[in-house]
């Protein structure tokens, strides 16, 4: 196990009507930016319950956050809450919109002009931000528990990720009854995009990790039990709950202690959205089976372990099984209709190429080996199609 050092400040808020709980949440005297998408809180009664609750409150609004959350979009906020003097920030939405609201935290707080750079580097240049809560409303990114957030730049087609520990939110509240709302499309979003946080803190280098290697193993369990629940008619709360806190598990930090992490799924993903348009967890299922083949004598012994203990295969060697392990996890996306190839896209060979330019321009490699480079994008994406 490597060294590390966990901490994480984000209180958690959860179950039934806990929204009611923001006013003695949010500081007394503090002006809040109140940040949200295109107008989804209002059919399902998120907003009215936020509001409700705001009531007392000096309450800004900024809504039209989109998924995959734009620079452009949040140097709006930036200036409106500057303009307003903004004391807090109160993010009610997914992961979109969670993410927009540490980036415009940060921001708001920022001295240079070049607010690029707060991406750029990661997080790095990042001394203070403007306090966050948040109201999740779909199970996805974790961002309601971690200092993460993922920016798109539109004029240069860049999706980037940065992180401080300035961006942690103060708390986030977690009703499992404003999931109700979501669509097919959405929840197999964060089924998926879940899985892959998880197998991408787990299926690396084996550094004798138990604790951290089960607790991966029952996240991924715990998907593929739920799943039918979730993508059914029916409105199961107890599998709504657990869904929703598995989301939150699969990226609050805990399954990466002292693990060596991978991301290179998403790295390549990240690239997909950014030319293409495709959402990130689309992304991430069509990237993550071919990456696998591609590195499969490197990750054999934890696929391996997958396909025994969440796919309950018991035949083969560990090499036959790391294989099944790869297709039993397309099957699972497929189950939730999610496509798992760049046809299903009209996503072409010639297409590719720009991807595979952007990281030879970047000239770095990714992967908890730090061996995909562009040659080997190109390999991992001509086995997308």
């Amino acid at each position: 196990m490597e060294n590390f050092t966990y901490c994480n400040p984000t209180k958690i808020i959860f179950g039934k009507n806990t929204i009611a709980q923001l006013d003695e949440l949010i500081e007394p005297e503090a002006k809040i930016l109140f940040l949200y998408g295109f107008g989804s809180i209002k059919k399902n009664g998120v907003y009215q319950q936020a509001m409700k609750a705001l009531k007392n409150r000096k309450v800004i609004e900024f809504a039209n956050i989109e998924p995959n959350p734009t620079y452009e979009t949040c140097i709006k906020a930036i200036e409106l809450g500057r303009k307003e003097k903004i004391d807090f920030i109160l993010a009610v939405g997914g992961g979109s919109v969670l993410d927009a609201s540490k980036f415009i935290a940060a921001g708001i707080k920022y001295k240079d002009d070049d607010l690029w750079q707060i991406v750029t580097s990661r997080g790095s240049v990042v001394t203070s931000a403007i306090p966050i809560g948040t109201v999740l409303t779909l199970p996805a990114t974790g961002s309601e528990m971690n200092r993460w957030s993922v920016m798109s730049k539109s004029s240069t087609k860049e999706k980037l990720s940065f992180g401080s520990e300035h961006t942690y939110p103060k708390f986030s509240i977690l009703d499992p009854e404003t999931t109700y709302s979501l669509d097919k499309k959405q929840i197999r979003n964060g089924i998926v995009d879940t899985f892959v946080h998880a197998v991408e803190q787990y299926a690396t280098i084996d550094l004798n990790t138990p604790l951290q290697d089960r607790y991966a193993i029952s996240i991924l369990q715990t998907l593929v039990e739920l799943a039918p629940s979730l993508m059914s008619d029916k409105k199961d709360y107890d599998a709504y709950a657990s869904f929703m806190w598995t989301a939150t598990q699969a990226q609050n930090g805990l399954l990466g202690c002292g693990v060596r992490l991978d991301w290179s799924t998403h790295g390549i993903g990240h690239e997909l959205t950014a030319f293409f348009g495709l959402a990130h967890a689309e992304t991430l299922a069509i990237v993550l089976p071919a990456l696998w083949k591609y590195e499969l004598d490197n990750k054999c012994k934890k696929l391996a372990k997958i396909a025994r203990q969440v796919f309950n295969v018991t035949e083969g060697d560990e090499k036959q099984q790391a294989n099944t392990a790869i297709m039993k996890t397309s099957a699972f996306f497929n189950s939730i209709q999610m496509p798992t190839t760049l046809a299903h896209y009209n996503i072409k060979k010639a297409d590719i190429q720009q991807v595979v330019d952007r990281f030879a321009e970047r000239g770095s490699s990714i992967g908890e080996n730090q061996d995909i480079d562009a040659k080997a994008v190109e390999k991992i994406l001509k086995m997308c199609l």
